[in-house]
């Protein structure tokens, strides 16, 4: 452990008295941890804000059908853009023939226009929903209130406002009571739901609530429908999925070699999809760090290198004084790691800034994680034992008179 300890401190003295060099060493060390720690914080920050998005919308416990379904190409879309709209006739069907479903929520929504007094809002999402929402995770009111579900079946012209519509529409005078326009409708404001953020810089809180029925009067009975789904228990999702599909099939009286035309899935596919694309941007990041390190590790081994023969005249004294050659190579060893190590510490701590800056300046959130740090030194310290090997080994094997020799 003494060798070991000298070896480190000789390294530290080596770095600090030779700066630039040593920076120019470990330049591939430093690329290579700060792309790991910037780009892990990012995406592992992207993956949390996305997937409550996702949960949050769709429930981690349902699962929902629409017309078409996820589609991950252009060609799977042709394949399913024929399909029939979604009514509320299929979410009877499902109702009636699926035991293993608890609870069915009709959901339609479009852009339209809000207005409160002279403020007039172009494009807030105006979503209309069935009773059975309230069984849904989807809305919580941070003031005032839900819609009723007596209220819904009612279509009574009652709304939820998302908290960046009524911010915008009424600043920090209350919402509550007042009545608004939605397609030139009246609305009265019951509720304000939580504050949801952004993601990608798109507002996930410009929307308003109201029942189905009014949003049918509003733009038509004809649009298609998303049905949410929640089964009986989060044990049965995949059970009860079957169970929806055999209903959607026996109500659209599909022959049996026909295929399914609607679409159905549940937040795992979705997040499933989204996985996909970022495991592409980690295997781009892998091929940066391997080169990086690459580099990184032949300029170290040949810094070593440089540095045996700088110290030749030492190492041959060593042996002369009785230091075997595990000694030599442990000292050469320890400052081998400890200079790659540095390039990870200086990498480290640039790549938690540079996150930093990116999660500042644009919508892109960053989330630090503990094992991409241990990751990024630790690797740091392995390609110092790699390439600090064959520098430890030639050190070691050096004759002691012919090093003495060389004074």
């Amino acid at each position: 452990m003494g060798r070991i300890l000298e070896g480190i401190l000789i390294a530290l003295r080596a770095i600090w008295s030779s700066k630039l060099r040593s920076f120019m060493s470990v330049l591939g060390n430093i690329v290579a941890v700060t792309s790991i720690i910037a780009v892990v914080s990012l995406i592992q920050g992207l993956n949390a804000t996305v997937t409550d998005a996702i949960v949050s919308e769709v429930g981690a416990d349902s699962f929902v059908v629409d017309r078409f379904g996820v589609t991950r190409s252009e060609e799977d879309f042709e394949k399913v853009r024929s399909n029939p709209r979604i009514t509320l006739k299929d979410a009877e069907a499902i109702r009636k023939y699926s035991p293993l479903v608890r609870s069915v929520m009709a959901e339609s929504s479009r852009p339209g226009q809000v207005a409160f007094q002279e403020k007039l809002l172009e494009s807030v999402s105006v979503r209309g929903v069935s009773a059975e929402y309230v069984n849904f995770s989807s809305y919580n009111a941070e003031r005032g209130r839900l819609l009723s579900p007596s209220e819904v079946e009612r279509n009574r012209n009652v709304v939820l406002l998302g908290w960046g519509t009524a911010d915008r529409l009424f600043g920090q005078g209350n919402p509550l009571d007042k009545i608004i326009k939605i397609e030139g409708t009246h609305f009265r404001v019951i509720g304000v739901n939580e504050k949801k953020g952004a993601i990608f810089g798109q507002s996930q809180d410009e929307f308003a609530v109201i029942p189905l029925g009014g949003f049918q009067k509003l733009f038509g009975a004809r649009a298609s429908i998303t049905l949410n789904v929640k089964p009986v228990s989060p044990d049965v999702v995949g059970e009860a999925m079957q169970d929806a599909t055999v209903a959607l099939r026996i109500e659209r009286r599909l022959k049996p070699k026909q295929k399914d035309n609607f679409g159905m899935f549940t937040s795992d596919s979705i997040l499933a999809i989204y996985h996909q694309a970022t495991n592409g941007i980690f295997a781009v990041l892998v091929g940066v760090v391997a080169l990086s390190l690459l580099v990184g590790g032949i300029v170290i081994m040949n810094i070593m290198l440089m540095v045996v023969t700088e110290r030749t005249f030492e190492i041959g004294l060593r042996k002369a004084l009785g230091a075997k050659r595990r000694d030599i190579m442990l000292q050469v060893l320890a400052e081998s790691v400890t200079l790659s190590v540095a390039g990870g510490v200086v990498g480290t701590t640039l790549g938690f800034f540079l996150a930093w800056v990116i999660a500042s300046l644009s919508p892109l959130p960053a989330s630090v994680q503990p094992w991409s740090v241990v990751l990024g030194i630790g690797i740091t310290a392995i390609v110092g034992v790699v390439f600090g090997v064959y520098p430890a080994m030639r050190a070691a094997k050096l004759d002691p008179i012919e090093a003495l020799r060389k004074d």
